[in-house]
């Protein structure tokens, strides 16, 4: 039987898919791959919170929370979040894959809504989000990446179907770096009564009133909604969330698997994930250093002929087409201390493998303007035209 496991990636080396794990011990000197948008992880702040929720709390939570593990802190940060997203009610995961993966899924279980519901989809959407849809067996209909007029089409065409639909995007992609149209979004799912679900991973710490997404901008309550996020990003520590209302959570805490069956974060995730809520909200300075660096950069890549898509903030893809390039590339700007990722099929549509660029507080102008020269310069000398 292992020789069946064997083959498959021994298949993937072959057409050169294979995945393993970067060397733990390289330290860059400048890198531009961390999710880490705020440069929180590190912070003195959050660390003596986590040894805090620690001491008081222990390292790990010791069950489910319908069993041992409902601390505290973790309806504290349930509260907290609530409060900053304008919801009634909010609910913690161990991880962002887990929130989507068991939450949308149980929100699309037929059996429940009584009639299969339809889900219209970016094409773009994360990975997580679509193994929910394919774990519920709900029928998808995929919309052109944020055309909204596309998404109003395919609507239109279900107008008479009386089956419960949903809309499933999110605010900020996180391959693309491009940023959903939200107000047309929340209007279309008004004017089609279709629960509004979002994805803010990405989004969270940078968008938004005071960085608490950009669902804080619009009014959803005219609205079904519920409102995805995570800790593992701009927040610096791990987990993940719901805002949603109290009936939604009542419903999630009695159906999710990944809810019931799963041991509940570990406190001191817990602990650094509230600091780190608290002080996104003193971060504005930050955030318009990391728009003002984010201009920049695309700036000047798109001075030298690259294209970066429909960026519009800290996530700049170097879109190159091909994968062995793309994965070429990544590996001559490594050896010069750079470090990029390389994304390619079928994380990205086929054709649009790229360097994935993401940018820090931590970065400056200077970082900035080494990395669009070394990328020129390593294109150069592959002499292939950027």
């Amino acid at each position: 039987m292992y020789q069946t496991y064997q083959q498959y990636y021994t298949k993937r080396k072959d057409i050169g898919k294979y995945r393993q794990l970067p060397e733990s011990q390289f330290k860059p000197t400048l890198d531009f791959s961390t999710n880490d948008y705020l440069a929180l992880s590190q912070h003195e702040a959050l660390l003596a919170a986590a040894v805090q929720a620690g001491k008081t709390y222990g390292t790990g939570a010791t069950g489910s929370r319908l069993f041992s593990g409902n601390q505290l802190i973790f309806e504290q940060l349930e509260e907290r979040i609530a409060f900053d997203k304008n919801t009634e009610s909010a609910l913690i995961f161990n991880s962002g894959f887990q929130t989507n993966i068991t939450v949308l899924s149980s929100l699309l279980d037929a059996s429940i809504l009584g009639k299969p519901p339809i889900v219209f989809f970016d094409k773009l959407n994360h990975a997580s989000l679509y193994q929910a849809l394919f774990l519920s067996g709900a029928e998808i209909i995929r919309y052109h990446h944020n055309d909204m007029q596309h998404l109003s089409d395919k609507l239109s065409q279900f107008k008479n179907v009386d089956r419960p639909k949903f809309i499933v995007a999110e605010t900020l992609f996180g391959m693309d770096g491009d940023i959903l149209p939200i107000q047309d979004v929340t209007h279309l799912a008004f004017q089609h009564s279709a629960f509004l679900y979002l994805d803010e991973a990405h989004a969270m710490g940078i968008l938004g009133q005071h960085g608490y997404g950009l669902s804080t901008t619009v009014d959803l309550h005219h609205i079904p909604y519920l409102i995805m996020g995570t800790f593992s990003k701009a927040l610096g520590s791990s987990g993940g969330y719901i805002a949603c209302s109290q009936i939604l959570k009542n419903y999630l805490i009695n159906k999710a698997p990944g809810f019931i069956y799963s041991t509940a974060p570990s406190p001191m995730a817990a602990g650094a994930a509230l600091k780190a809520w608290d002080m996104v909200k003193s971060f504005e300075n930050e955030r318009e250093k990391l728009f003002a660096l984010s201009s920049h950069l695309r700036t000047a890549l798109n001075h030298k002929g690259f294209n970066t898509g429909e960026s519009a903030s800290h996530i700049i893809p170097v879109i190159l087409g091909n994968e062995d390039q793309a994965m070429q590339v990544k590996d001559t700007l490594q050896k010069e201390g750079i470090l990029v990722s390389a994304v390619r099929p079928p994380t990205v549509p086929p054709g649009t493998s790229r360097l994935r660029i993401a940018l820090n507080i931590q970065h400056t102008e200077k970082d900035i303007d080494q990395l669009a020269e070394c990328l020129e310069g390593t294109l150069r000398s592959d002499e292939v035209e950027p």
